[in-house]
């Protein structure tokens, strides 16, 4: 069921809300330049199992409204923090992918993880900022060619093949964002970074990563695991930035053990 939430004024996120009376709730946090559809190989598998499945579309992306405002990581988990209240979530699994991964660790250090029994990092942009020559190249090319740079973001994404329905598809995803909000959160990426918020995170934390990541090197995924006092990192060997699909089976049969 899909629906919006009011988190400021004027300012309404998309939430998919999938087995609304699931036993365990898990709230995902997407990447950028995605949206919550990048989680669709864990919807098509984990309701089914018990499960309720949140997706949030941050703000500017996906079907979420697209304020030219309100992109830096305190705005983003105050965001999450209005979703949360609004749908009275308690002891359920935070899980944030990448820049998502960066999100939800803020908002464990801001809210001091209310709500939140478990938390899950998927190749999470952490504990540093993203270099400022890689994240400049990105900015330049959004504002000039956004389609080339989304086909390169892409790129970077996979180590096993796509096929070129599935590359449309995710393509189509990066594109449902706007402009100015894609850019926005390089800058937020490149200029902020989440590794004080770290030491304040104590719930459970499970690692998920890809030793082929190019966006996030593995190394940053084994600085954030002795960084996290409770947290155990698992690596997956066949992924790039994208182990919820690339590795889906063990992807979601991790997360189940987990929570």
């Amino acid at each position: 069921m899909g629906y919006f939430v009011t988190v400021e004024q004027g300012v309404n996120l998309y939430i998919e809300d999938i087995n609304s009376g699931g036993s365990k709730t898990i709230l995902f946090i997407h990447g950028w330049p995605l949206n919550h559809k990048q989680f669709e190989y864990q919807f098509n598998v984990l309701p089914a199992m018990g499960y309720r499945c949140i997706g949030i579309d941050w703000r500017g992306f996906g079907n979420s409204d697209k304020p030219f405002i309100g992109y830096n990581f305190d705005r983003l988990a105050d965001d999450v923090r209005a979703v949360v209240e609004a749908l009275q979530l308690k002891d359920f699994t935070l899980a944030g992918h990448s820049t998502g991964g960066a999100i939800s660790i803020r908002y464990m250090a801001r809210y001091q993880g209310y709500g939140v029994s478990k938390l899950v990092l998927i190749d999470a942009a952490a504990p540093t900022s993203v270099p400022k020559e890689v994240a400049n190249k990105f900015i330049t090319e959004t504002y000039n060619d956004r389609p080339k740079m989304l086909q390169g973001v892409m790129n970077l994404f996979f180590f096993q093949y796509i096929t070129g329905a599935f590359s449309d598809w995710f393509f189509q995803l990066g594109l449902q964002a706007a402009g100015w909000s894609t850019a926005e959160i390089m800058k937020t990426l490149r200029d902020e970074n989440v590794y004080n918020d770290l030491d304040r995170i104590l719930v459970p934390t499970l690692i998920i990563h890809g030793i082929r990541d190019k966006i996030v090197p593995f190394t940053n995924a084994q600085e954030t695991n002795k960084l996290i006092k409770n947290s155990q990192l698992i690596p997956f060997h066949y992924s790039v930035h994208a182990p919820f699909w690339e590795e889906r089976d063990k992807f979601n049969q991790l997360l189940t053990q987990f929570i």
